[in-house]
């Protein structure tokens, strides 16, 4: 029951989950994207990261000096189709969304 109340709690920060969701729609983020995304210092993004990570919910990988994080689809599967269903029309993920293609320089997967 740990691992599940440390899931909730890690998901409970609203710019943790807008983080969560962000990853939903990309394969992987940046720092420097989610550290843009959210408007918030790097040591601040940092320790939102690691909350994530201590639940179990992103997996981290180091590319040089940079830092890139995706979600662990199998973590928590069931969570992250309710969260999706539950937060599709949301104007702040909409936002997220949006912002996310500019700060990628891509188009939407």
């Amino acid at each position: 029951m740990n691992k599940h109340l440390d899931m909730m709690k890690a998901l409970s920060d609203r710019n943790r989950l807008r983080v969560a969701v962000a990853l939903m729609t990309q394969d992987e983020l940046c720092a420097c994207h989610i550290i843009e995304l959210l408007k918030i210092t790097g040591a601040t993004a940092s320790r939102h990261m690691d909350v994530l990570l201590r639940a179990g919910l992103v997996q981290s990988r180091k590319d040089g000096r940079w830092v890139h994080y995706k979600l662990n689809r199998t973590a928590a599967a069931p969570l992250f189709q309710w969260l999706e269903t539950e937060l599709q029309n949301d104007q702040e993920i909409k936002a997220d969304r949006k912002a996310l293609i500019k700060i990628r320089g891509c188009k939407q997967p």
